[in-house]
């Protein structure tokens, strides 16, 4: 934020939160990592600018909690989708290594999975 935010009034800085929360809501549907990380920046920034303004307009303040609300739903369900990816990939990682399957007595067989290459050389 420049230096003249402190100039604000309080409906410019409402504004300009709300059109953050919107951009944010944007950037995390979309998946725009980098966007979300700068926006989290100008958010706390606007809301302590609200805070030190003393901002007690309640339909407003509802309005933009119930937005940084949802933007937090959404958040929450990437960070699970990101989560479920990386287990995903340990899982493919670890079938790399060994495979177990199971015969019709419920005896374990372990598949080995890595296979060694040796290069031979002729002359």
């Amino acid at each position: 934020m420049t230096d003249n935010s402190t100039d604000r009034t309080v409906g410019e800085v409402f504004s300009a939160l709300d059109d953050c929360l919107e951009r944010e809501k944007t950037a995390l549907l979309t998946g725009d990592l980098d966007a979300i990380s700068a926006l989290m920046d100008e958010k706390s920034e606007l809301i302590s600018q609200l805070n030190a303004l003393g901002a007690t307009e309640d339909h407003a303040l509802d309005t933009l909690k119930d937005k940084a609300a949802r933007n937090q739903a959404l958040l929450g369900s990437a960070l699970d989708g990101i989560r479920r990816v990386a287990d995903r990939l340990a899982d493919m990682e670890s079938l790399r290594h060994s495979f177990d399957t199971y015969d019709s007595h419920g005896k374990r067989n372990t598949i080995e999975g890595e296979i060694v290459r040796h290069v031979e050389k002729r002359a």
